[in-house]
């Protein structure tokens, strides 16, 4: 569970982790019956003392909102009636460019983004996949799914729907977004036809050709064909290890007027690395005092194998100033096309109406069957047994990398998500060893692909180790590693001439 922590405020520690419990069970989010995390577990996720997970259970235990019982956990107890005082929150201003929003502003059309081209090549091993393997979604399991409900809801599973989405999926996605740390309203919440349609959303409502949309350096590739259609100014901000360099973030903010930041703080894409805590808050402080909206991906959020969970963006924003996207094509079957944005204020109602105008809603049928299976505590299952398959496979592709590549290049192990960066020596650049790799029989994506300019990246490269099983990706990097050898054969040759 991913709870926002403010180690910097004067707020003890254990006060901020009961008043999110008590938030998520006051407002409904968390519903009664429902199993709060070990007092170890979660203390080990936040990397806190468990004394103070303790002492903030107390509190709600104190005033009859937790129950612990002995041997089987600790579970959120039935509402007594509260007033209306007690659960209305206090309005934050929205921020300036939500209150100058011009519904009805106009659309731009983009041009069309050509189709990535798979191979037919049945021994060809493709390390460049973007989601994780769906062999290991149970599929017989979901097609029962789609039977019952048929049978249960008959032809109201095959109307248009409603224009925000099916509104027991997104009460479900509340209830499971409350459980990664995340609070928020089904009336917030719009499902998408994947996340890649709620990019386009937001990018068509708040930009216009020739705006500056600032984004991190190297970043999803898709996204950035999405940003040139629009033809917007891309500009890149430099990751390290602890993700996007927010420190170099205000002199361009005052440079450049940008009208949108867009980031994936949680396993980035391509990287793999994880904006830290400070970082975190001093981009959202930022946005604010700039009047910037932020645009946050958290398509693999969860997706974490080791080190302490950071809370999103989203759990962070004071009101308004962050739109947050995610996806369950990346997690259960990218065939589903169900993503969804969490947004409030004006902004909220104007994404509804173009979702709307573009494709009416997404599918029902398969907003229904999501909704039926996707209960919390079968997702969370989904989720626990994906992260054991995928942090194995993450260390099989480290030791093969170790094994039959070069020790000369570098790679840092990512702490979640799907990907490994991977930067060669300088003078190997990835687009020469590409075909060389395709004649080995293993593909990858290739780094530059990930820049603003198309430029950066020409020595690194992206691999996936979640859509493989380990021989194959053992296999796979063996296959790199020749390429890479030829590949340093032919330069000594071409040096010699």
């Amino acid at each position: 569970m991913r709870i926002p922590i403010d180690h910097y405020s004067g707020i003890p520690i254990y006060r901020q982790i009961e008043t999110f419990f008590r938030k998520a069970i006051l407002s409904g989010a968390l519903l009664p019956a429902t199993r709060l995390p070990a007092s170890r577990k979660l203390a080990e996720d936040l990397g806190i003392s468990r004394i103070t997970i303790e002492n903030a259970y107390a509190e709600l235990k104190a005033d009859g909102l937790i129950t612990s019982r002995i041997g089987s956990g600790t579970y959120v107890l039935p509402l007594f009636p509260l007033s209306s005082r007690a659960r209305n929150k206090s309005h934050v201003p929205w921020p300036l460019w939500q209150q100058d929003l011009v519904i009805g502003k106009k659309n731009v059309p983009g041009k069309v983004l050509s189709k990535r081209q798979k191979t037919t090549q049945q021994h060809l091993i493709s390390l460049a996949e973007g989601s994780g393997d769906p062999r290991l979604f149970p599929v017989e399991d979901f097609r029962r799914t789609i039977q019952s409900v048929v049978r249960r809801d008959g032809i109201n599973a095959f109307e248009y729907g409603e224009p925000s989405g099916f509104t027991r999926l997104r009460v479900s996605i509340v209830r499971v977004l409350a459980s990664q740390g995340l609070q928020t309203q089904p009336g917030n919440i719009l499902i998408t036809s994947g996340s890649q349609q709620a990019l386009a959303l937001v990018s068509q409502l708040l930009l216009k050709p020739g705006d500056v949309i600032l984004v991190e350096s190297p970043t999803y590739a898709r996204a950035l064909d999405l940003f040139r259609t629009l033809d917007l100014k891309i500009v890149g901000i430099p990751l390290d290890h602890h993700g996007m360099q927010v420190e170099k973030l205000e002199e361009l903010l005052q440079q450049l007027h940008p009208k949108l930041i867009y980031t994936i703080p949680n396993f980035q894409n391509p990287t793999g690395v994880s904006m830290n805590s400070w970082r975190r808050r001093r981009l959202i402080a930022l946005a604010d005092r700039y009047n910037v909206p932020i645009l946050e991906d958290d398509f693999v959020g969860d997706l974490r194998y080791e080190g302490r969970a950071q809370p999103s963006l989203k759990a962070l924003d004071p009101g308004g100033r962050v739109i947050y996207t995610s996806t369950f094509s990346k997690m259960l079957l990218p065939g589903l096309r169900i993503g969804f944005m969490v947004a409030e204020g004006p902004v909220y109602q104007e994404l509804v109406r173009r979702k709307h105008t573009y494709d009416l809603t997404s599918s029902n049928l398969i907003q229904r069957v999501l909704e039926s299976y996707l209960t919390v505590g079968r997702y969370q299952t989904h989720l626990r047994y994906s992260c054991r398959i995928y942090r194995k496979r993450r260390d099989t592709m480290l030791k093969a990398i170790k094994l039959h590549l070069p020790a000369d290049i570098s790679v840092t192990p990512p702490l979640g998500g799907f990907f490994i960066w991977l930067y060669l020596s300088e003078n190997i650049s990835a687009k020469n060893l590409l075909p060389l790799a395709g004649e080995e029989g293993v593909i990858f994506a290739p780094g530059n692909s990930f820049f603003p300019d198309g430029s950066g990246g020409d020595n690194c490269l992206r691999l996936n180790f979640a859509a493989n099983p380990p021989e194959v990706i053992e296999e796979g990097v063996k296959r790199l590693g020749k390429a890479i050898k030829r590949l340093r054969q032919y330069q000594q040759i071409k040096r010699a001439d």
